[in-house]
């Protein structure tokens, strides 16, 4: 996370699953970055089967995208900065196509 909060200092909320509601993760947070603020997204306790969570459709949504260029489906890399040049590489192609095609 540090790298990414220095990478993009203008994130200033960060959305979490439940599992990460507890104090631990909070402690270590206000530690490293004092001015975040963190919305835990939780299933309602009366939901019954499948109920869609509010902002985590989008990270759900954006991961299946991602993972359908075969590249970072099917092959592992054997460094961190070439496996995030292909993550960028299906960004920015993921871009493009929601760019070229509006509709």
């Amino acid at each position: 996370m540090a790298s990414l909060f220095g990478a993009y200092p203008f994130l200033n909320k960060l959305f979490a699953d439940s599992a990460y509601q507890g104090p631990l993760f909070a402690d270590a947070l206000v530690k490293t970055h004092p001015d975040l603020s963190v919305e835990i997204v939780k299933r309602s306790d009366r939901a019954k089967g499948f109920v869609v969570l509010p902002k985590r459709w989008i990270v759900e949504r954006t991961i299946a995208w991602i993972n359908r260029c075969r590249r970072l489906a099917k092959d592992w890399e054997n460094l961190n900065r070439r496996a995030l040049a292909f993550l960028r590489l299906a960004s920015i192609r993921l871009m493009l196509r929601k760019l070229c095609n509006p509709g």
